[in-house]
Formats: structure tokens, C-alpha cells, sequence
């Protein structure tokens, strides 16, 4: 049929007549799941799978021919009769060894009617015993979970791994209300058939998570099997009502068809635990069904290479199918949908009590079967022995009456008796019957010993330990004493992690990866998807320690350790742990730890100190000012006297100092931090070798340059301080005072030299005054010299002359005269 779509329902919007395809759209609807839809050159083809989707989660078994369905299930249904004929002796030793347990009180007619029917307890006080120990040591009141942070430790996986460890503690002790009960029951049969197994799966029914306890009889391997998790089929047998399996076939999970009547066909396994139990099941009415978790290639469903060509490879696949009628109820891929490999999916934990040679382990049935079932013959026989000494029998003459002598003599009575002749004597003789051993009493005490011993459930001598011993001593004997068990508590450790991951695992994939709410602790989940996937699940029990006594005494070692050296020991965090152990509540406020603190401002950080309270730097805070305050508060006097009055008062400092020593270590960090101009890694950091080489070369550098800057403050504080000593001042003052006579000497010396600098230069102006004058006066005398010498000069000039006028006046005379 085709079908032309020429117009819409609705008018087309403005502008969209451009947009519209000239040719008409066709679609072409050949079968009611295939459609065809084709425009001009292009045609798309939307067929039955693609229409519908491959739901990864289907059923296969309404996918699959009903011949390939038959016969995969009945080749299946041999494969598990042949595991379950592969272990018949197993199953035999199984039944044996619930009959030594003594559930059942046995009226014994041999050797005569009302014999001893005692069964000696070792097996079951063994099996009460593990179970009372074991259930305190995983699953405590608070819960079986404690969670490990993956990675590098942050605020935020903190918190996380604090949400998870509530989250699941929550759900495993209020929401899965059948989680301890199955858990116990699972701890009642692991130690007496040495193999237990619990199954993990989403239930659709209750719409949760569920864990539930599987008994080693109701698990099929096949032989050379060696674990559980490798095994290539695992068949669990189940039993349901049918008003079970019709929930399921509603919900979809089952095919939807009728199965007819349930199977009445039953196990010796079963039929001896009915027996012992004192229960019958002619009105059970449930079905058998059989959940095999085995790898199949089935047809149409092939795993295929990167080519598209069948590899013949069998994948894991879930397959359910009743007992007798081999009808098959469902067939489910067993793996992940994200999971290339196709890995199977992990639904059995298997708890071991003692690993054996096969897939199976060995219990008390196995270990101690052969004591139990001695001692209990010893006991019978010694209880029979006693009974036959007390109540005698014998023989009597034909002719002897005794009135009621089909009933024995109580107490006090006597009785009357018609002896024919001779005497009373003479008629009866009393069969030699002997007092209870005594050898017999040593042999049964030597075999229980040796089986208690052997189970590991004998008492510890308290004759071997003294009150003055030392710990190590204690200690020594409880390994001894307790090795096999600590071992077993490992092994249960190892699958309870095993069992919980699973869980996990499941709780997880159903949790919503945002909070739909402020998670503040109220009722109903308390994590997200994402919280599950920076953590590892880990139960509470220890797997070094079996029980309670056996902690203690370790940490008491350890204390007795710490008072020979407290100084290397982290004391709080040694009595915190110890607290932990005794399972005291409120802990963290008994013994707080730095761990435990939030960051506080330095004066409450003072008093918590002087209260004797752990204190803790963080690093952003300022250090500096919180170094000042708690140096201020250590050198104040009132302080200081009311700390040297305590008896305390060397741990107070002590811890003061520590306090203080932490802000530096964090202000130090900050100063080669500045220097580097980034931020170092955090301190439990793990870093790879050559970035640890880089960084270390960088912070030398920076370590230098905040040595030169820490120098020079050190100096200007030794300066302060220095200007700050009493003595030093008044050496100063004195100094200054010698300073200041220094400056008045020198200022009189200063007068005083300046007044003869003066006195000086007045003598020397006198001087030049002197000089000058006398230079005047030379120059006068000069002058007058030089006059007088000119006026001699022209006198003896004249005089000269004169005489020479004279004397030639003379010679003129005489020259006349002569004449």
C-alpha cells in the first residue's frame, strides 16, 4: 500500500513554501514491521530489527527455534545430571556427616530396646562456635562495609567514600532485611561442608539488589572444575512455588507458557537433612528448576569476527529451564553490553572453609568426621556400661516368683519372692557386668582432645599464660592457638569482599548519577552513581586477627612498645585504634585526632593546647599570625606559671612547640611556593622521577632565595631583640652617655680651639699689624735713610764740590802765585 502525504494536518507556517520539496514524499508500507520511505533518488528502508531495536536484555529463548531450543536443552540437562553424578561420593560423605551432628535424638533398639542414642557434639559445637564468631566479625551493629578511597586522596573522595560507606551500610542493614539472616545461615554451613556460596543479583520482583544464601548441594560444577569464577557451567537449582514463577513470567522475565505439574523427585542430601531436621516434604509443592550459567554458541545468536563470520566461540549465557521437562523459561546474555570481550558476568561468591583438591572445599564432615563418629561410640559405650552396672540383669531359677518382676526395683522397696527351695541366694545369679572403664573414659578425653584440637575450637590452658607474662608471650600462644582459624577468617574476608563488591556493583548501576536532593543524612540513598566509582568496597572484619582477645593483645603489645620509646609512637592515634577495637562508641570524642579537626582561628587553637586537645595547622591558613599568637600566649608570664603548676606541663609545651612547628613547616611551603610562582604538589602526591628531578632543581633555587630573605629578617630581629636585652641597654645608655661626654669634650676642645684659633688670629693680625707698621717704619727709615743719604750725598756733593772749586781755586792761586 502507498500512500502520497500531499498536505499537512496543519497549515504550513509563512515562509516555508520556498523550504518545501517539489516531489511528494512516499512511503510504502510493505509488512506492518517493515516501512519504506523514498524521496526522488533516495530511499530508507526501516526493518523489523531496527524498528524494534536488539534489547540487549531479552529473552532469547522466544527468539529461538523450538528445535534448537530442545535439543540445547536436553544436551544441557545431561551435562548437569553428569556434575551431579561426578560427586556422589561427596554426597555421601555430606549425609554421613549430618548424622554425627546429633539433630535428631535416636531411639536405638540394639543391642536392646532404650540403648544410648548420644551423639558426641564435636562437630556441632565446632560449626556454633565459627558461626557466633564469625557473624560478630562481619557484620558488626554498625554495619559490614568500610570503604578505601582509589587514587590520590581528596577532600571531595573523602566525602564520597563517607557517603558510599553509609550508603551501603544502610542498605545491607535496613533495606536488605534478608542479608543477615542469609549470611548467618551461610556461616552454619560453611564449616560443616566445608563449601558455601551466596548469589548476587538484581531481583525485578522486589525491585532491589538481594543476596541470598545458596548451600554447596544446591550448586552443580562439572568435574576438574577449580573455581567458580573460570568454571565454564554452574548450575544452581532452585526451587520455587508457582505462584513465583507466574510473577515472573508477567513481569516478562520468564516465557510466558504453562509448565504443568512440579517434580516431586528429591536428593539424599535433602532427604537427610529432612530426616535430621525432622521435617517431610509430601506437600511441597514447588517447582525444580535449573539456572545454568553456562557458555553456549547458539544459533542466530554467534559470536562473529571483524569480517561478520561466525568464530564458533561460546559466549556466557543465563539459562533456566524445569526440572524433568526440560522446558526452558529463559535464555539471557550473560555479560556486559559495553564489554568487548564478553567476559561473563559474576552472580556466585564461593565462601571456603578448608580449599580441597577440587572445586569444592573441606569441612568438618570431612576433617573430623572420623573423631566425632568415635567419640560418640566411646560415649555410647560408656553410658551403656554405666546403665548395665547400675540396672544389672541376670538369671533366676524357673521356681522363683517375685511379685511384679517385669518392673524394676525403685529406691527403698522390697519386694516379695516365692522361693521354691534353697535360699534366695541360691535362685538368682547376677551377670558379672563392670563399672564404666576408665581406660575407656581416657581413649574417649584423648580422641575429643585430638578432634577439638584438629577443628581448632580447643580451650586455651589459662595454666600456660601468667598474669606477669609478657604480651609477646600472650600473643605468641593465641597465634598458635589460632592460626588455622585466622587463616579460614581470611578466606571468608577474601569472599564477603568478593560478595559486597558485587553488590556494589548493583547498587550503582541503579543509582542516579546526580543527587535529586541535599544529601544531609536523612533516610534513603545517601550517594550517587559516580560517589561508587572512586572507592573499593572492603568489609569491617580484619583478616590478620580472628577474634576480639586476639586484637587486643596486639595493640596491647604495641602500647607496651610505645612506653619504652613515646616519642616515635603516635599515642592518640595508638588508643584511638584500641577504642575502635573494643568497639567502644563515641571514640571520636573520647580520644579526637588532628585528623578529626576542623581548621580554628589561633586563640581556640591556645586553649585547646592548654585543655590538652589535638590541634592541627592547615595550609591555607595565615601562619604567620597564628605563629605570633602562640608565640605571645608561650612567653606570658601568667600563662606560663599556671603551665609550670601542671603536672602536664612538658607535653603541653611539647605539643605547643609541635603546633607551632607545623605553621612553619606550612609558611615555609608558601615562601618557596611565592618564589616558584606556582603551586607545589599536594605532600602525599606520588610523583614520577623526572618530575621530582625538575622540581627539586627548581625549589633549590627558590630554597636560596628565601635562605638570603630569612637572613635578612633574622638579622633585623637579632637587631630588635638585641635593642630589647636590659643589659644591652644599659650598655647603651652607658655608651650613649660616654657618647655624649665624648661630644662635650669635644665641643669644649672645639671652644677651647676656637678661642685660641681667635687668640691666634688676633696675634697674628697684631703680628701683620706689627709687621706692617715696622714695614712702615723700615719704609720711612728707608726713605729718611734714602733722603738723608741724598741729602748727605748732595751735601758731600756740594762739600765735593766745594773742594774742588777750592782746591782748584788753590791750584789757580798757586799756579798765579807761582806765576
Amino acid at each position: 500500500m502507498a500512500t502520497n502525504i500531499d498536505k499537512a494536518l496543519y497549515q504550513t507556517p509563512m515562509g516555508l513554501e520556498e523550504m518545501a520539496p517539489e516531489e511528494a514524499i512516499e512511503i510504502e508500507i510493505v509488512d506492518p514491521e517493515e516501512v519504506t520511505i523514498s524521496t526522488g533518488d533516495m530511499e530508507l528502508t526501516i526493518s523489523k530489527d531496527e524498528f524494534s531495536g536488539d534489547d540487549f536484555d531479552a529473552n532469547l529463548a522466544a527468539e529461538l527455534d523450538e528445535g534448537a531450543l530442545e535439543e540445547m536443552a536436553s544436551q544441557l540437562s545431561g551435562d548437569i545430571d553428569a556434575d551431579r553424578n561426578s560427586r556422589g561420593d561427596w554426597e555421601k560423605a555430606y549425609v554421613n556427616g549430618l548424622k554425627l551432628m546429633g539433630l535428631q535424638i535416636e531411639e536405638r533398639t540394639e543391642p536392646w530396646n532404650g540403648a544410648s542414642g548420644v551423639f558426641h557434639p564435636m562437630i556441632t559445637e565446632a560449626v556454633v562456635r565459627f558461626q557466633s564468631e564469625t557473624i560478630t566479625e562481619t557484620f558488626p551493629a554498625q554495619g559490614p562495609v568500610r570503604t578505601k578511597i582509589i587514587g590520590k586522596e581528596t577532600a571531595e573522595k573523602k566525602e564520597a567514600s563517607i557517603r558510599v560507606q553509609d550508603d551501603m551500610n544502610f542498605q545491607l542493614t535496613e533495606v536488605m532485611q534478608e542479608f543477615r539472616p542469609e549470611h548467618e545461615r551461610m556461616l552454619w554451613s560453611l564449616p560443616a561442608t566445608g563449601s558455601a556460596f551466596k548469589k548476587v543479583y538484581f531481583d525485578p520482583n522486589l525491585g532491589r539488589q538481594v543476596s541470598v544464601f545458596v548451600p554447596a548441594e544446591d550448586i552443580l560444577l562439572p568435574y576438574g572444575t577449580s573455581e567458580i569464577q573460570t568454571c565454564y557451567r554452574v548450575t544452581h537449582v532452585m526451587r520455587k512455588t508457582k505462584n513465583d514463577i507466574l510473577k515472573l513470567q508477567v513481569a516478562g522475565f520468564y516465557l510466558d507458557d504453562d509448565i504443568g505439574d512440579p517434580d516431586k523427585a528429591t536428593d539424599e542430601i535433602n532427604k537427610a537433612k529432612d530426616k535430621e531436621t525432622g521435617f517431610s516434604d509430601l506437600n511441597d509443592d514447588r517447582f525444580t528448576l535449573y539456572e545454568s550459567h553456562v557458555d553456549l554458541d547458539l544459533p542466530g545468536f554467534e559470536d562473529k569476527d571483524k569480517d561478520g563470520e561466525p568464530t564458533g566461540i561460546a559466549l556466557p549465557y543465563v539459562v533456566t529451564m524445569v526440572r524433568g521437562t526440560n522446558q526452558v523459561l529463559s535464555i539471557r546474555r550473560n555479560w556486559r553490553p559495553d564489554d568487548e570481550l564478553k567476559l561473563k558476568r559474576q552472580h556466585f561468591v564461593h565462601y571456603q572453609y578448608i580449599p580441597g583438591f577440587g572445586a569444592y572445599g573441606f569441612g568438618l564432615f570431612h576433617l573430623i568426621g572420623g573423631f566425632a563418629n568415635s567419640a560418640t561410640s566411646l560415649m555410647r559405650q560408656l553410658i551403656d556400661a554405666g546403665t548395665l552396672s547400675n540396672l544389672p540383669g541376670g538369671l533366676k531359677s524357673r521356681g522363683l516368683r517375685i511379685k511384679g518382676d517385669d518392673t524394676p526395683i525403685a529406691p527403698g522397696e522390697f519386694r516379695d519372692a516365692d522361693v521354691g527351695s534353697g535360699t534366695l541366694r541360691d535362685n538368682i545369679l547376677p551377670l558379672p557386668y563392670k563399672e564404666p572403664s576408665q581406660v575407656l573414659f581416657t581413649l574417649l578425653n584423648s580422641v575429643v582432645e585430638e578432634g577439638r584440637r584438629f577443628a581448632a575450637t580447643a580451650d586455651l590452658q589459662v595454666s600456660d599464660m601468667s598474669a606477669n607474662s609478657p604480651v609477646g608471650s600472650t600473643l605468641a600462644l593465641l597465634e598458635r592457638q589460632l592460626k588455622v582459624m585466622t587463616a579460614v577468617q581470611a578466606r571468608v574476608h577474601f569472599a564477603l569482599k568478593q560478595e559486597l563488591q558485587l553488590l556494589a556493583g548493583i547498587i550503582r548501576d541503579y543509582t542516579p548519577d546526580e543527587y535529586t536532593y541535599e544529601p544531609d543524612g536523612e533516610v534513603g540513598p545517601r550517594a550517587k552513581g559516580g560517589d561508587y566509582d572512586n572507592v573499593n568496597i572492603m568489609p569491617v572484619s580484619d583478616p590478620n586477627a580472628a577474634t576480639l582477645s586476639q586484637r587486643v593483645v596486639q595493640y596491647q603489645a604495641v602500647i607496651q612498645l610505645a612506653q619504652s620509646a613515646p616519642q616515635i609512637y603516635n599515642l592518640p592515634e595508638l588508643h584511638r585504634g584500641m577504642l575502635d577495637v573494643l568497639g567502644i562508641k563515641n571514640a571520636d570524642k573520647l580520644v579526637p585526632l588532628p585528623d578529626d579537626q576542623k581548621p580554628k582561628d589561633p586563640v581556640t587553637e591556645n586553649q585547646d593546647v592548654l585543655k590538652g586537645s589535638p590541634v592541627k595547622a592547615f595550609q591555607y591558613q595565615d601562619h604567620q599570625a597564628h605563629i605570633a599568637v602562640h608565640m605571645a600566649a608561650m612567653q606570658d608570664p601568667l600563662i606560663m606559671k599556671l603551665i609550670g603548676q601542671n603536672p602536664q606541663a612538658q607535653m603541653l609545651q611539647a605539643s605547643m612547640m609541635a603546633h607551632i612547628a607545623e605553621h612553619v613547616g606550612f609558611g615555609y611551603r608558601q615562601k618557596i611556593e611565592q618564589q616558584l610562582g606556582m603551586s607545589l604538589p599536594p605532600e602525599d602526591e606520588k610523583l614520577p622521577p623526572e618530575i621530582e628531578i625538575a622540581l627539586s632543581g627548581m625549589m633549590a633555587k627558590a630554597a636560596q632565595q628565601v635562605l638570603q630573605t630569612n637572613q635578612a629578617d633574622a638579622q633585623k630581629e637579632q637587631q630588635q631583640q638585641q635593642a630589647q636585652d636590659p643589659v644591652l641597654q644599659m650598655q647603651q645608655q652607658e655608651l650613649q652617655i660616654k657618647q655624649q661626654e665624648l661630644q662635650l669634650k669635644q665641643q669644649k676642645l672645639q671652644v677651647e680651639a676656637a678661642g685660641d684659633a681667635d687668640e691666634l688670629r688676633l696675634k697674628e693680625r697684631q703680628i701683620e699689624g706689627n709687621l706692617e707698621l715696622e714695614g712702615m717704619k723700615v719704609a720711612i727709615d728707608m726713605e729718611n735713610s734714602k733722603a738723608k743719604m741724598a741729602a748727605d750725598q748732595e751735601r758731600a756733593g756740594v762739600q765735593m764740590g766745594i773742594d774742588i772749586a777750592k782746591s782748584r781755586a788753590d791750584a789757580q792761586k798757586r799756579g798765579n802765585q807761582q806765576r
